[in-house]
């Protein structure tokens, strides 16, 4: 098996919302923000050849949406999806797998894209598989109003529409998933999204996605204003927080500007950073 981080670009979100009760003075040591309140975040997503599958975890946030879509989150970098995969070799037509964590448009936009010629929606990935869980795809499509605006219909309904969706099936909240590897699934950030654990020359990879979407997230009560169910997140953090520390658990960040992955251990004031990595390193 081989693992390659994929970077789609970079964007901005407001750093009150990426960290809901704490305070500027504290987050912004981690995360310093422009003038504007606004934070700098990646949109990393993972590529897992494996002989048989090259799949790939997210797709970051696409290219279709209008200007004005885009002009509220400062896309910036050299970054695209195309541009990276082409440096290691591959091509979005190469992918057989797309693995979605859950349908925000940061997540899920580069899944789809606009076929000019007829002006419609389409897979961009036109021989792959896309993977989201029967739950969350029923959340999505039928978004509460404090979701509705992450979750865009031309992102999502095409997928299905072209016969390529299918679901893992959520037989508890940790469960094994048809590409070989496990999937946690949490409740906090919204309803089931997927946390995938790869199994990865003898440690465990896990795609944090948004339950841990930077290093400067990892204290407990660093829970982003976006969660739906900010309690839940806390709970669940925690439990799986705990795991990582014990099983020394490689932490592939999603969100994080700076660093690619990271590791945690127990210290005086719970768990804590224990070191930063590249995914190259392991």
């Amino acid at each position: 098996m081989k693992l390659y981080t994929v970077n789609t670009g970079n964007f901005k979100l407001d750093g009150g919302a990426m960290f809901g009760v704490v305070p500027k003075t504290i987050w912004q040591k981690t995360n310093p923000s422009d003038e504007n309140n606004l934070c700098s975040w990646a949109m990393r997503t993972l590529l897992i050849e494996d002989g048989k599958h090259l799949i790939l975890i997210d797709t970051g946030i696409g290219n279709k949406q209008s200007e004005k879509f885009f002009s509220h989150y400062y896309l910036h970098g050299d970054d695209s999806l195309d541009k990276s995969l082409a440096t290691l070799g591959f091509h979005r037509n190469d992918v057989t797998d797309v693995f979605l964590t859950h349908l925000h448009f940061d997540h899920c936009g580069g899944a789809i894209e606009r076929d000019t010629s007829k002006e419609r929606f389409i897979p961009a990935f036109k021989n792959a598989i896309f993977w989201s869980n029967e739950r969350h795809w029923q959340w999505a499509t039928a978004p509460n109003p404090r979701e509705k605006a992450s979750f865009l219909s031309e992102n999502i309904l095409p997928i299905e529409e072209s016969g390529q969706l299918r679901f893992v099936d959520r037989t508890s909240d940790f469960a094994a998933s048809p590409l070989g590897f496990d999937v946690l699934f949490v409740d906090g950030h919204t309803d089931s999204m997927m946390i995938p654990h790869i199994p990865f020359k003898g440690k465990t990879l896990v795609y944090m996605a948004d339950l841990l979407p930077s290093t400067g997230h990892i204290p407990l009560a660093y829970v982003m204003g976006y969660d739906t169910r900010p309690l839940i997140t806390l709970k669940e953090k925690e439990a799986f927080m705990r795991r990582a520390a014990d099983n020394e658990f490689v932490l592939f960040l999603e969100h994080d500007n700076v660093n690619e992955c990271c590791m945690v251990g127990q210290g005086e004031k719970g768990i804590r950073l224990s070191n930063t990595l590249r995914l190259s390193d392991l």
